[in-house]
């Protein structure tokens, strides 16, 4: 039978509203002992006078002490279930994509917590990133093998949250073979994706869109491509016409990456690259005179918890402004940032000091975010943490 989760009185508000997510301090202890729970169990989840409200699973050594899956408290997360939610998922993303290059599953934005699965062609990647999803994880691959029937599912366990969870770091190809090259093609542009040694799932799917609107730009442009990872950004500039692109980034096996995905695309004499820390190669750049038409600024979060907020303003602040400087008197600055906690007036607030610093004036001609592959939960605005602004910088 299984055991169930009362909440106080009034703790059902944002169950209500339509969130998934439980904390500790909404749970009724004396009813229900959090710590009398097996961590990753299924629970029913009651209001304060016993009415059902539907299923979580939990982790009582967790801050999101629970997370819930179905509002019918007659469901459990199964195979079933998760076949039923991954035939919603990619009827989705059928609708928005012509070929099957995408994040398949979003988590909560796919009423699934704890879940990411990106999709390459027919290679998965997999993230389960709680320990509710960890224990279901032969259910995963049972039911992605039946929705889809990849040539190979890899499990990309060395996420963060999986740490915040107290799970153990785990990358391992779990069905299938993986072939030796992952390929995907983004706005008409074709990479290869390090699915095992790259970042997150190796590619990040959630700027398509963003790097879409900049494409339309690039022609005859000279590109810097900050964080530029495996090119994904400063690739797709060159093929779009950009007449130069400099890709810098701290890790050299991703430069090595940046080109083979230009040589892929016949880009290898337009896309060069830079290796090291991104505001020493900028202090380099001005030192030598350079100037370019176009910068991209994509670095990773800087404010991991909301503690961090005050010193990663001033990092987005210091950023904006040095990249800044190296653009030339009328010139578009892309600036990026995938902190949840960085609210977007936040970042437009970093570029407008930025600009005044550099004493020109700026005019904000994109506001972008995640691309449809990546949903957000009305209810759960963490959900929405992408943020993305095409600012024009000019001189009088």
């Amino acid at each position: 039978m299984t055991q169930t989760l009362r909440l106080k009185k009034n703790a059902d508000r944002r169950l209500k509203a339509g969130h998934l997510w439980l904390y500790s301090n909404e749970i009724d202890i004396q009813a229900t002992p959090l710590k009398g729970l097996e961590p990753g169990a299924q629970v029913t989840i009651e209001a304060a006078n016993g009415k059902a409200l539907g299923v979580a699973y939990v982790n009582p050594n967790s801050l999101i002490c629970a997370r819930v899956v179905s509002r019918d408290a007659g469901v459990r997360l199964d195979r079933s279930l998760l076949v039923h939610r991954f035939n919603q998922a990619l009827a989705l993303r059928e609708r928005l994509f012509a070929k099957p290059f995408y994040r398949l599953v979003h988590g909560e934005g796919d009423l699934l917590p704890g879940l990411i699965v990106d999709r390459f062609g027919d290679v998965l990647v997999v993230q389960l990133n709680t320990l509710g999803m960890e224990t279901v994880r032969d259910e995963v691959i049972a039911a992605l093998d039946k929705v889809l029937a990849p040539r190979a599912i890899v499990f990309k366990n060395d996420s963060s949250g999986r740490r915040l969870e107290q799970l153990e770091s785990e990358v391992a190809v779990v069905h299938g073979e993986l072939p030796d090259e992952v390929l995907l093609e983004e706005n008409g542009v074709r990479f290869v994706a390090p699915v095992l040694d790259g970042q997150k799932t190796g590619w990040f799917y959630d700027h398509r869109a963003n790097r879409a609107w900049l494409n339309s730009l690039v022609a005859g442009k000279r590109v810097l491509d900050l964080f530029s990872y495996v090119g994904g950004w400063g690739v797709q500039a060159a093929a779009h016409g950009a007449s130069e692109v400099l890709c810098v980034d701290a890790s050299q096996t991703a430069l090595e990456r940046v080109a083979e995905n230009a040589a892929l695309n016949g880009l290898h004499e337009q896309v060069s690259v830079g290796h090291g820390d991104v505001f020493e190669a900028m202090t380099a750049l001005r030192a030598e005179g350079e100037k370019f038409d176009v910068v991209v600024l994509d670095p990773p979060a800087f404010i991991k918890k909301r503690k961090d907020l005050a010193n990663g303003e001033r990092a987005y602040a210091r950023l904006n402004r040095e990249a800044m400087r190296l653009l030339g008197r009328d010139g578009l600055l892309m600036s990026a940032s995938c902190s949840m906690h960085l609210f977007e007036e936040r970042l437009v607030e970093c570029v407008r000091g930025a600009v005044r610093h550099q004493d020109r004036h700026g005019q904000i001609l994109y506001r972008g975010g995640q691309a449809g592959d990546h949903p957000v939960h009305p209810s759960i605005p963490e959900t929405a943490y992408l943020k993305a602004l095409g600012v024009r910088v000019f001189r009088n």
